[in-house]
């Protein structure tokens, strides 16, 4: 009877339960690789962890970006930001904020960031925000500070670092 009840149990678990990882391999100007960020379905959105290292210490904006294409050396190719319900700007922004805009990375002197940060407005499903869709989707840290609130990139530089999502 234990082996029903957990097949039952796993019968009603819901769907987005069931999406597998999502990965970034982040890159430099140089192509050189520099961290890595996995993507991981989380109650209320996906649970982002980013390793990154050989980073300019401070602060520095980080975003999902609209297309799955990373070309150095100013990686333009990823587009603007990810923004399939047609927001705003910034946290601080009062019409709303872009499904990819992200709270600042902070970079330690030694060049180095570790952060887990949630996700509340992407899935790895098959729904418009899905960071799997079919054009793709790209993680990008920019040279300086967000400020949170201008419209549309936030003043946060140029684009120092790029990652293509990809699936499983």
């Amino acid at each position: 009877m234990k082996h029903w009840g957990f097949v039952v149990a796993l019968l009603v678990l819901p769907c987005g339960l069931w999406a597998q990882k999502a990965r970034a391999e982040l890159k430099n100007a140089k192509g050189e690789v520099v961290g890595a960020a996995i993507f991981t379905p989380a109650d209320h959105g996906v649970r982002m962890s980013l390793n990154v290292r050989n980073l300019p210490p401070g602060e520095h904006g980080i975003h999902i970006h609209e297309a799955g294409k990373c070309e150095a050396p100013d990686f333009k190719t990823a587009g603007g930001h990810f923004n399939p319900a047609g927001k705003k700007h910034g946290q601080l922004n009062p019409e709303g904020q872009h499904a990819g805009d992200l709270d600042n990375l902070l970079v330690r002197p030694d060049g180095t960031a570790r952060v887990r940060i949630l996700l509340h407005a992407v899935t790895l499903g098959q729904e418009d925000n899905s960071l799997l869709r079919p054009r793709g989707a790209a993680l990008v840290i920019h040279a300086d500070k967000d400020d949170l609130k201008s419209d549309p990139t936030g003043n946060s530089g140029a684009r120092i670092v790029c990652g293509v999502i990809v699936g499983p």
